[in-house]
């Protein structure tokens, strides 16, 4: 079958996202996914990569297991000997888009260990990094959230993220559809009880009432503002190194020194100070960070203030402190 020049693309793409070695592709049977499969196929033994596409199985409609064994049977039909099918329990932490997005993402590293794999691929595109950072900014996040998806994050790898979803498409369908395979359209991307549905169509209007470009505009300042993300929170480190006094079960810091910072970095750093003593599961919300940081920027008198994981922050003797409250028995 000739290969035509998207497709090329969606390969070389591939190629430089990854390394030799064992890779994992999650595929659902979407058009994405069987595109990032198909490419995969050809680009990752290019490199002296082994390659298992994992397909996973989320038991949320009664066809699931059919469409599970349609999508490995396509990933077959292009070459690809080692496909697993995995079914998961899908809980309700979070809502029924994170739990399913969780369920899925542990099945993934499951095999990822099982084939001593550091490589797992995603299929996610450049309109699928817009949808994030429209939905995070309705949240009010900041700039680390905004930059939403990541081409490379430890084992999660998204070859696609610069690339628009109807290329994408367009490649499955050349693919696929010459050996009879169809890829799956999910009914749940088209119900509006899930957000990132209802995203999609706000954005198709605003699109269609800004004009084009929208969704590459979004996915450009993900990009830049995950750029100065990383450089404020490599700066708030070299901070903390320098000012900051850790022990086990508190941290403090000089409230001068902490002043002279710009805002931005002593927000990141009172989130490490935080992280340093309770781990990163108790995480500090945004008026937790405007409670404390008004310690330092507008002291008045203020009274000790309780965060997450039992902690609670002190001005005294010019030091802000952070410290683990011992439990009542």
């Amino acid at each position: 079958m000739s290969v035509s020049a998207q497709a090329q693309q969606l390969r070389h793409a591939v190629t430089e996202c990854i390394e030799s070695g064992p890779v994992i592709v999650g595929c659902s049977g979407g058009p994405d996914s069987l595109a990032l499969a198909d490419a995969a196929a050809w680009a990752v033994p290019h490199i002296g990569g082994t390659l298992t596409v994992v397909v996973v199985d989320h038991g949320l409609q009664s066809d699931s297991a059919e469409v599970a064994e349609r999508a490995a049977d396509a990933c077959r039909a292009v070459g690809i000997d080692d496909v697993q099918i995995r079914r998961v329990q899908v809980g309700t932490q979070g809502g029924p888009e994170a739990a399913a997005r969780n369920a899925r993402r542990q099945a993934l590293l499951d095999v990822a260990q099982e084939r001593d794999a550091h490589q797992i691929m995603l299929a996610h595109t450049l309109d699928d990094q817009a949808e994030t950072v429209l939905l995070r900014l309705a949240r009010g996040s900041g700039a680390r959230s905004l930059a939403a998806m990541q081409s490379c994050d430890g084992f999660w790898h998204r070859p696609f993220l610069d690339l628009p979803r109807h290329l994408v498409h367009e490649v499955a369908r050349e693919r696929f559809e010459p050996l009879g395979f169809t890829p799956w359209d999910d009914p749940h991307n088209h119900d509006p009880q899930f957000a990132r549905v209802r995203v999609r169509k706000s954005l198709d209007i605003l699109e269609s009432d800004l004009g084009p470009g929208l969704a590459a505009n979004l996915a450009r300042s993900a990009k830049l503002l995950g750029d100065d993300a990383d450089a404020l929170d490599v700066w708030a480190l070299g901070d903390f190194a320098r000012i900051v006094h850790a022990e086990k079960s508190s941290c403090s810091a000089d409230i001068t020194a902490l002043a002279e910072m710009p805002r931005a970095v002593r927000t990141r750093l009172l989130r490490l100070m935080h992280q340093q003593i309770v781990g990163v599961h108790e995480d500090l919300s945004f008026d937790h960070i405007q409670q404390v940081e008004a310690m330092v920027s507008r002291w008045k008198g203020q009274g000790p203030t309780s965060l997450p994981g039992a902690v609670t922050a002190n001005v005294e003797y010019g030091r802000l402190t952070l410290s683990v409250q011992p439990q009542e028995m």
